[in-house]
């Protein structure tokens, strides 16, 4: 039945990832600009050689014309090649990928690290001071932007105190080693995890405080079981399933941090790449890693749904699936 759901789930999905690419195609083509504006600066070119390589581009056909023909190379497994590199686009998006992978999964990990015990210590004794001003934090660090965050943390860390690189994945001598990654990715994966903890360990104290209400709670307590033991032992697993929900949730939004955080500090990463190509009007870049970050995030939606059933084996996902 579990597989019949994940392909359920799959097809339901296929109509909203090609609403994603019609959406990203259009709207990419009408923005001002176009990938010649760099050959317009030349003033050695002629209108017969931009002319030329207009209808090499395919950029004199229609939009409608362009879009299923990038469709059909799609439906190929074929994103293209770039218009600055003449490079693939797959290759380009792997060589990032381990970069932004990295970058995601340890702010991933982090959060959950912090927020998840943060939010039980607040509601272990709701209003009380513990829980107020862990409210105020948690506030603060939500409605802090990552940019801002990024130029605090560099300017303290990397200019004042001295004690962490500034930007890029490894040392400027160029040598690749795990010591060199985790110092290069202390800044950014901190500034990516900021607004992420804010929100999880409100969350993670809501969804305590009303599992701690319940009738097996209070059962628990009357058999004279200490306090911490029953949190832990009884209402931590049950008080995760609506923060597994919100961890989904947070996926987009973690992408779009990482496309800010890895140009603060100028990660190596597909948001890098993406930037860089939105700058030069590269269509087929922008085009290929948008549609990798949307299958991306489907893909993490039927994650996170298959995580109820780990965290509840009660939860059925046949019924979910209707």
């Amino acid at each position: 039945m579990k597989w019949k759901y994940i392909a359920k789930r799959l097809l339901i999905a296929i109509p909203t990832f090609l609403g994603i690419t019609v959406l990203a195609f259009f709207i990419l083509n009408l923005a001002p600009g176009s990938p010649l504006d760099a050959l317009l600066a030349d003033p050695r070119i002629s209108p017969a050689e931009l002319e030329r390589k207009r209808v090499a581009l395919g950029l004199d056909k229609p939009v409608i014309i362009q879009y299923f023909s990038w469709l059909n190379l799609l439906l190929h497994g074929d994103l293209g090649f770039s218009y600055s590199t003449q490079r693939p686009v797959a290759a380009m998006i792997g060589e990032r990928l381990p970069a932004t992978a990295c970058l995601a999964g340890a702010s991933i990990l982090l959060s959950l690290i912090v927020a998840i015990p943060l939010g039980i210590y607040a509601a272990s004794k709701p209003n009380s001071k513990r829980d107020y001003v862990s409210g105020g934090i948690s506030l603060l660090m939500m409605a802090t932007p990552n940019f801002f965050v990024g130029l605090v943390f560099i300017y303290l860390f990397a200019i004042v105190f001295k004690i962490l690189p500034s930007g890029g994945m490894y040392d400027s001598a160029g040598v690749k080693s795990g010591a060199a990654l985790m110092r290069h990715m202390i800044m950014p994966c901190l500034v990516l995890s900021f607004q992420q903890i804010g929100g999880w360990v409100r969350h993670m104290r809501s969804s305590m405080l009303e599992v701690m209400q319940e009738d097996y709670i209070r059962t628990a307590r009357s058999k004279g079981l200490k306090k911490w033991g029953v949190i832990y032992k009884h209402g931590l697993k049950n008080a995760l399933i609506p923060v597994i929900t919100v961890v989904g949730m947070s996926i987009p939004s973690l992408v779009g941090g990482a496309v800010i955080t890895e140009q603060v500090f100028g990660w190596p990463g597909v948001g890098s790449l993406m930037v860089t190509a939105i700058n030069g009007r590269d269509y087929p870049v922008i085009m290929g890693t948008t549609i990798f970050l949307a299958a991306f995030i489907i893909l993490m939606n039927l994650v996170v749904d298959l995580l109820y059933k780990v965290a509840d084996p009660r939860i059925s996902l046949a019924k979910g699936g209707e």
